[in-house]
């Protein structure tokens, strides 16, 4: 009899159990179902930010394209211009065709992930096993979605508190100006170190198109371009354009007057330090430096130059000139970038050129394969705060708010060397001053030449950064990684690859090392 009662209650019990299990998973579902809801709302809020970014410049250039071709349409015949247009249509299709296929397999990669999540997660809910049940992995996913959509744009934004250089905090001095640019000098971040005052002085030339927050990235975390110099005691120092819509100097400007602008600065400088100019050009500054010194005009100011990722010859640059080559010659004009500020200047719309690299890599641009990306960036841990990089944070700050109008003539000389080739003889395809600018007149001058470019770098082809060597002498250095490396991941002095010293099996001189070097005589 009392075993009977025992078994009896312990079915109860065990009824009881199972009853209690069944409520608990119900609820698990119930409670997914709701994170679920969540995370649509935040990826929807999440994907239409980031497919309006992409489009915002497409209506900007849609108004430039439309103002254009009213003229252009009544000086073509109608067949020719049929073709063309149907061209561009299948140049268009290309571009499509590219983003939809990226973006499909970014979104098959994250939803195969989170079914296997899902499908682990159900398996440890029905079978009482150890690990995320399904209301966990659902709350996870919202978070990410929510990071992306709301957290990470806000923490772009606060970055910018420490991204780049900020004149305002006195740690660079202004030493002169001009109506286009200022010039600040660089000051050694640990005030132990001071400025050789008979040191080698280096002038760095940022690029107009990327802009010059890129070389001070993150100066609290160690890692800026321009205080690798200077906080080796280098005297640096770096050209900072001005504000293109607030001075119509700039938005005029030619290449002559950026060269003039850049004597007096060499002039200013060897008055202050007594010795000749490193000229340093990242990205188109070194482009547009180097045509300075060939131009003849820095002359006795300038004895070396050093060029990081330099577009010497564009039409080398074999992803670009595959691009440039679908677009039909009536519409590879810059008058479909430009705008017309209040002055009534004629500017190109930085929004504009930025998003015609994304066309050109667009396989890697593309809205949605961008958004799925950064949702698997934040999809690595598995567990705790979902933890924002700095990096990651000021990289997307450089790319979002970094973007800035361009000189028209600035413009056109970058233009025209990816679409004329340096000269069989190392002329380059413009002129300043109304001279032949050429590669030879390095050599000749006795100008020592660091060319520093990246094995990954998908803007800047290898080939058309050491176009160059066919016609002068110059030492190579070859960093790992992007474009951008140089001035964001091996400017930390701990890396492997720092600027200040020797690296890799052939024992390249980084930007820093080949300067000091220079200063020692070596």
């Amino acid at each position: 009899m009392n075993d009977c009662i025992t078994s009896t209650l312990d079915m109860l019990i065990e009824a009881l159990r199972f009853q209690k299990r069944c409520s608990e998973r119900s609820l698990k579902v119930w409670e997914a179902g709701l994170e679920r809801i969540s995370a649509s709302r935040a990826y929807s809020e999440g994907l239409f930010r980031y497919m309006n970014e992409f489009m915002t410049p497409f209506w900007i250039s849609l108004d430039s394209f439309m103002g254009l071709e009213r003229k252009k349409i009544f000086r073509e015949h109608p067949f020719k211009t049929c073709d063309d247009y149907l061209e561009m249509l299948q140049f268009n299709v290309q571009i499509a065709r590219k983003g939809l296929s990226s973006s499909l397999e970014a979104m098959n990669e994250y939803r195969a992930k989170e079914a296997l999540k899902v499908y682990i997660a159900l398996l440890n809910m029905l079978f009482d096993r150890e690990g995320a049940d399904v209301a966990e992995v659902a709350r996870r996913q919202a978070e990410r979605f929510e990071t992306i959509s709301r957290i990470f744009p806000e923490e772009i934004k606060k970055i910018g508190s420490e991204f780049g250089f900020h004149f305002e905090r006195g740690d660079y001095g202004m030493v002169a100006e001009t109506e286009r640019f200022f010039l600040y000098q660089v000051f050694p971040r640990d005030g132990k170190i001071k400025t050789r005052q008979n040191g080698k002085p280096v002038l760095i030339i940022p690029p107009y198109v990327l802009g010059a927050g890129i070389l001070a990235f993150l100066p609290n975390e160690n890692k800026s371009y321009v205080h690798c110099f200077a906080d080796q005691g280098i005297p640096t120092y770096i050209r900072i354009l001005k504000d293109i819509e607030k001075t119509p100097a700039v938005q005029v400007m030619t290449g002559e007057d950026d060269a003039l602008d850049t004597k007096y600065f060499c002039e200013k400088i060897m008055e202050r330090n007594r010795r000749p100019v490193t000229l340093n050009g990242f990205c188109q500054g070194g482009f547009v430096g180097v045509a300075n010194v060939l131009s003849g005009e820095l002359d006795g100011l300038v004895d070396a130059l050093i060029t990081c990722v330099a577009p010497m010859d564009g039409t080398r640059s074999k992803s670009l000139v595959e691009y440039l080559e679908h677009i039909p010659e009536r519409f590879r004009d810059l008058g479909y970038a430009t705008k017309t500020l209040p002055s009534g200047n004629r500017v190109v719309d930085g929004k504009v050129m930025s998003w015609v690299y994304k066309l050109k890599s667009m396989e890697r641009e593309a809205p949605m394969h961008v958004f799925y990306r950064n949702v698997m960036m934040f999809d690595k841990r598995d567990s705790g705060a979902i933890d924002i990089g700095k990096t990651a944070a000021a990289l997307n700050y450089w790319l979002v708010y970094e973007r800035t109008d361009l000189p028209l003539a600035i413009t056109k000389m970058s233009f025209d060397s990816y679409t004329i080739p340096v000269s069989t003889d190392g002329t380059l395809p413009v002129k300043l001053f109304g001279r032949d600018l050429n590669f030879k007149r390095i050599n000749e001058k006795g100008i020592k030449w660091l060319l520093c470019y990246a094995q990954e770098d998908d803007l800047v082809d290898r080939d058309a950064a050491v176009a160059p060597l066919e016609f002068v002498d110059a030492e190579v250095t070859v960093f790992p990684k992007g474009h951008g490396a140089i001035a964001t991941s091996w400017s930390l002095p701990t890396s492997e690859c720092a600027l200040h010293r020797c690296f890799g099996d052939r024992r390249y001189r980084g930007p820093v090392r080949f300067q000091l070097d220079l200063e020692s005589g070596k």
